[in-house]
């Protein structure tokens, strides 16, 4: 949204309420601190497959520089990729910048984790059946899988201003249509959907859901959790339930006794 100069006063400031709206997150502080417990390894070693993070709408790199920085105190391989528009235009687009990331790596298999939007853009890569086989897990943190009406209050107000990836976000939008028809978990990966309650940017927070993903509500796991959306990359809690998915040490499903060893995970790094 680099163009809202442009435009009309009120204009401007339907595009910015936009924006700060979807993006909670963009401005996390990079907060980690160090360590990691043992975890079992995949068919690979985890520092064999690299992990690509994919930010959400009018997000940056740098909005998941904390989660970068735990999963790489954990041996990890990381790359936040950067998104054309910064995943305000066409997410088929931020699809093809993705596929092109994953192909940089040079690695036969890899784990992709996709924020709020950004697990859009994973999906819409995952559609080929090749790209998915290609893909060994897949983490999907605050996603509006079945749109959010965040997006369709904006086209409601003005579609003028609800274009491209807001327009795709919306509930019921093409895209998604088709994205959602038939196996919403295609053949390949391992798939987790993590959420929160008390999402107020990807509404109904529920809108998260993937059918054949392991899904997540982090709040049962640790019922007093109050976490948000940005949290979904920041806090303990959400990085430790995913340093665990990646590693294929994550319990099936994690409960209640699961919530302090998880929030541990997260909060820590390996010396």
């Amino acid at each position: 949204m680099d163009e809202v100069a442009s435009v009309s006063p009120r204009r401007r400031i339907l595009v910015a309420g936009l924006a700060v709206v979807l993006v909670l997150a963009a401005g996390v502080v990079a907060v980690a601190a160090v360590a990691g417990r043992g975890r079992r390894a995949g068919p690979a070693r985890a520092a064999e497959v690299p992990v690509l993070l994919v930010p959400g709408y009018n997000g940056t790199p740098g909005s998941l520089v904390t989660l970068a920085a735990r999963l790489r105190s954990a041996g990890r391989r990381v790359e936040v990729v950067g998104l054309p528009d910064r995943a305000t235009g066409d997410l088929r687009a931020s699809a093809m910048a993705l596929a092109a990331a994953v192909d940089r790596t040079g690695a036969a298999r890899v784990d992709l984790v996709g924020f709020s939007a950004g697990g859009i853009v994973v999906r819409l890569l995952l559609v080929d059946p090749a790209r998915a086989l290609r893909t060994r897990r897949v983490v999907l943190l605050g996603s509006p899988n079945h749109g959010t009406e965040v997006a369709g209050a904006a086209a409601a107000l003005d579609p003028g201003l609800c274009t491209g990836a807001c327009a795709q976000l919306t509930p019921g939008s093409a895209l998604l249509a088709g994205l959602n028809r038939g196996d919403e978990t295609p053949p390949g990966p391992r798939f987790f959907s993590i959420w929160t309650a008390l999402d107020q940017t990807v509404t109904p927070p529920a809108t998260a859901r993937l059918d054949g993903a392991a899904n997540i509500r982090v709040q049962d796991v640790c019922p007093s959790s109050r976490l948000g959306h940005g949290g979904l990359v920041a806090d303990p809690l959400a990085l430790g339930l995913v340093v665990e998915a990646l590693a294929g040490a994550l319990p099936d499903p994690p409960g209640r006794g699961d919530c302090a060893a998880l929030r541990a995970t997260g909060a820590t790094q390996s010396r």
